[in-house]
């Protein structure tokens, strides 16, 4: 396997855990996807979130119930050890975002970065 193929492994990995995450929202699960002084940014001008502890209270203050979404998404590149994901979001109130995550992965397999895109498919630009 080359060193891509492994990330992009590694990448759907991450991704499953990250959907277990969002699905459960159990600490241990949101912890599970990140490193420990890992930088979590819901927009990619804010000011990051960072470590476990931080990004745990962030999540579970602005959570999405089970069941009021479903999110389809897939890998759509590597570069060393950074990912893009491309995504959707569809919330069971009429919603639907479209998304571009880019994951910075360590070793282990969790985030040390995570940045997100989102766009309101009600409110093209």
């Amino acid at each position: 396997m080359s060193d891509r193929e492994s990330t992009i492994a590694d990448a759907e990995r991450w991704l499953g855990a990250y959907r277990q995450a969002w699905t459960t929202n159990d600490p241990d699960d949101i912890r599970a996807v990140f490193t420990g002084d890992a930088e979590y940014r819901a927009e990619p001008w804010a000011a990051p979130i960072q470590g476990h502890e931080a990004i745990v209270a962030s999540w579970l203050e602005r959570r999405d119930e089970p069941g009021t979404w479903t999110f389809d998404a897939r890998v759509i590149a590597a570069d060393g050890r950074l990912v893009f994901i491309e995504g959707e979001t569809r919330y069971t109130s009429g919603t639907t975002y479209s998304n571009l995550w880019v994951v910075a992965l360590a070793d282990d397999g969790r985030a040390t970065a995570f940045t997100e895109w989102w766009m309101d498919r009600a409110n093209p630009s």
